[in-house]
């Protein structure tokens, strides 16, 4: 019945990738300003008027060739201007009606073709490709640092609970989780990184300029070192939701009966924690892992790629967004929200591991 509740829910992701798909182009298609209009805003910029207009090249990038055509003393200007528009519009697909472009992306996304970039030379795919490395490293080492603190300090809390420790971490984590990521990654620059006092990490980059002529041990420890920063900026935000969720879990677990019975038989607090109460307190924990993962490796690390000059996913989704590129947005989403849904199917599987008394297909009935 377990293998029937998982294939019920593999099957439902497609179901929900469309769901998700269909609401956000249609909502996408009523924002103002979309791709033509942010290209002839650009084409339109003091930087061409008077002196250029453009062209398109083959693969589809916007070329400048001289021509005083955006002046208002040329009476060619607002014809010219119209033809560009209608060319715009063909090469970004918008001759084509609503509900023939929403097919033509459904069919397409199903192969995993995303198309091109509005305004890079470069494919949907290819740019995820280039820009994953980044946000793989700081997703995963962000994350497994947030589990690694958390779940040991959310345990040792429940275990002193009303204690000065307990107290004064509770006072460290309530600040921690109040402090923006990018002020704690700007303290970390000024601090460690050459701003003003010492220089022992990088200040920018995923690697060395020179990374390419290290051995294969230099490149991972100066990987590695670049990740110092970022990371722990990136985490420290997170540390108190998750320690605080550990705690509580830990607690309500102590005070049931089952703990009071073992106790009675004579088992060691470190049996009956890590024997008994582990196992049952982990699961509200391990159900947050998903969305934690998805959060750390796409949407929460703008300002920090930013700040530490790294160009990964989360900054390519905010810039497609503010350029209305659509292909990228609607690329990135895609994958976004299937790797989502796959996470948090694991996480259901990850439960029956952690506690084979739980039974998915209950809910199913």
């Amino acid at each position: 019945m377990q293998a029937l509740y998982f294939l019920k829910r593999l099957l439902l992701i497609p179901v929900t990738l469309l769901g998700i798909m269909t609401i956000n182009f249609f909502f996408v298609q009523l924002a103002p300003g979309g791709p033509v209009e942010q290209m002839m805003v650009r084409l339109e910029s003091p930087a061409l008027s008077g002196d250029a207009t453009a062209r398109f090249s083959g693969t589809g990038v916007v070329e400048t060739v001289s021509a005083d055509v955006t002046g208002s003393s040329y009476r060619g200007s607002q014809g010219l201007q119209e033809s560009l528009k209608k060319e715009l519009e063909r090469r970004f697909g918008f001759d084509k009606p609503l509900w023939e472009r929403y097919v033509l992306m459904l069919k397409n996304y199903v192969l995993f073709d995303f198309g091109n970039s509005f305004y890079q030379d470069k494919s949907v795919i290819r740019l995820i490709l280039e820009k994953m490395p980044v946000s793989i490293s700081l997703g995963v080492f962000s994350t497994l640092l947030i589990y690694l603190v958390s779940i040991p300090l959310g345990i040792r809390k429940a275990v002193r609970h009303g204690s000065a420790y307990d107290q004064v971490t509770s006072w460290f984590l309530t600040i921690s989780y109040a402090v923006p990521g990018f002020l704690v990654a700007i303290f970390l620059m000024i601090v460690f990184a050459g701003g003003r006092y010492l220089d022992w990490f990088p200040l920018r980059g995923l690697v060395s300029d020179n990374w390419d002529t290290f051995g294969f041990w230099h490149k991972i420890g100066d990987y590695l070192w670049h990740m110092v920063l970022p990371v722990i900026s990136l985490s420290v935000g997170s540390l108190a939701a998750l320690s605080f969720l550990t705690k509580n879990a830990f607690l309500e677990e102590l005070g049931k009966a089952y703990v009071r019975t073992a106790r009675a038989k004579g088992l060691t607090e470190r049996r009956i924690l890590y024997g008994h109460v582990f196992r049952n307190a982990m699961l509200i924990v391990i159900a947050g892992f998903p969305a934690m993962l998805i959060g750390m490796l796409f949407t929460g690390s703008v300002l920090i790629e930013v700040i530490f000059s790294l160009d990964g996913l989360g900054l390519l989704g905010f810039e497609a967004v503010q350029n209305r590129d659509y292909p990228v947005v609607f690329g990135t989403l895609y994958l976004f929200a299937l790797i989502g849904l796959i996470l948090n199917l694991i996480s259901d599987f990850v439960y029956t591991l952690v506690d084979p008394r739980i039974h998915f297909d209950k809910r199913m009935s």
